[in-house]
C-alpha cells in the first residue's frame, strides 16, 4: 500500500504542481500590488482548478507515454516520465481513471467558479484555452507533446495564462504588469522545456517523437536555448524602461549569473563535454523557480 502511494505521488509530479502554484501566486501578487483586496476563497478555488487540471495532464501523459518512457535510459527528475507506470508498478488504466477523476473534479470546480467568482469573458476564455492546451498536450490526435508545438504552448499556458487567470479572478481586468512580468518568464520556461528534452533527444529520434528539439536539431536547439535565456533578461530590462517598477524587477536580475551558468553548461555540451543531465535540468528548473519567486515576492510585499 505504501509503495502504491509512493508511486502515485511520483506520477503526480509534485515539483511541477508546486511550480504552477508559485506561478499562479504571481498573478495574485500583482492584484495585491495594484491595491485589490485578495478574495482568498476565490484565490484558493482557482488554485484547486489549476491543480486538478494539471494532475489530469500528468496522468494522461503517463498513460500515453508509459510504453516508451519505460525504456528511456536517460530519465531525470524532470524528464523521461515519472517511472511510476509499468510492470510491477502502477497500471496505465490506473492513470487513465485518475485523469478522468481529476477532470470530473475540474468540471465541478468550474461550476463553482462560475457561480462564486462571476468570471469575465476574458477569464472564461483563459479557462477554455488552458483546458484545451492541457488536455491535448498528450491526447491524440493533436498530441502537442510530440508535435514540436507543445513546448511553446505549455510555456505560454504556465508562465502567462496562470498569472493572468489569478489576476482576472481577483480584478476582472488585465494590466500591463502581467505582460511585463510574464513575457520574460515565457522565455525562461521555454528554455527550461528544451533542457528537459535534451536528455531524451537520442531516444526521441529513435522512437519518432517529434519534439521541438528533434524538429530543430540538437545544435539549433542549444542555440535557441541560449538566446531565450538572454532574451528573458532583455525583456525584463525593456519592461523596466517601459514603466515596470525598478524595485519589482531588481531581485529577478540577481538570477542573471544562474542564467549564464545555464548557458555555459549548454555550450560545454555543444562542444562535446560529457553531460550531467541531472545538473543541467535542475539548474534550469531552479532558474525558472527563482525568477518567478522573486517577482511574486516583490509584488506581495510592496
Amino acid at each position: 500500500m505504501l509503495e502504491t502511494a509512493r508511486l502515485f505521488i511520483r506520477a503526480s509530479r509534485p515539483l511541477f504542481l508546486l511550480g504552477a502554484a508559485l506561478v499562479y501566486s504571481l498573478g495574485g501578487g500583482i492584484a495585491h500590488y495594484l491595491g485589490t483586496p485578495v478574495n482568498w476563497n476565490i484565490y484558493l478555488l482557482g488554485q484547486l482548478w489549476v491543480t486538478t487540471l494539471q494532475l489530469a495532464t500528468h496522468y494522461l501523459n503517463e498513460y500515453y507515454d508509459a510504453p516508451l518512457d519505460a525504456e528511456n535510459p536517460n530519465r531525470t527528475p524532470f524528464s523521461g516520465g515519472s517511472g511510476a507506470v509499468g510492470a510491477g508498478k502502477l497500471s496505465r488504466n490506473t492513470m487513465l481513471f485518475s485523469a478522468v477523476a481529476c477532470l470530473t473534479v475540474t468540471a465541478a470546480l468550474t461550476v463553482l467558479l462560475l457561480r462564486d467568482a462571476k468570471p469575465s469573458s476574458a477569464t472564461i476564455l483563459i479557462m477554455v484555452l488552458s483546458f484545451l492546451g492541457a488536455f491535448f498536450y498528450s491526447v491524440p490526435p493533436v498530441r502537442l507533446a510530440a508535435s514540436g508545438y507543445g513546448e511553446l504552448t505549455t510555456s505560454i499556458l504556465v508562465a502567462n495564462f496562470l498569472p493572468v487567470f489569478a489576476l482576472l479572478l481577483q480584478t476582472g481586468e488585465l494590466h500591463r504588469l502581467v505582460a511585463m512580468s510574464t513575457f520574460p518568464l515565457i522565455a525562461i520556461h521555454l528554455a527550461m522545456m528544451l533542457t528537459f528534452e535534451l536528455p531524451d533527444y537520442a531516444w526521441d529520434v529513435k522512437t519518432g517523437k517529434r519534439t521541438l528539439f528533434v524538429r530543430m536539431g540538437w545544435r539549433n536547439g542549444m542555440t535557441l536555448h541560449n538566446i531565450l535565456i538572454l532574451s528573458a533578461y532583455f525583456l525584463l530590462a525593456l519592461a523596466v524602461s517601459l514603466g515596470m517598477p525598478y524595485l519589482i524587477a531588481l531581485p529577478a536580475f540577481l538570477t542573471f549569473p544562474l542564467g549564464l551558468l545555464q548557458i555555459w553548461q549548454m555550450r560545454r555540451l555543444s562542444a562535446g563535454a560529457r553531460p550531467n543531465w541531472t545538473a543541467l535540468t535542475m539548474t534550469s528548473a531552479a532558474l525558472f523557480i527563482l525568477v518567478t519567486y522573486l517577482l511574486a515576492y516583490a509584488y506581495w510585499t510592496r
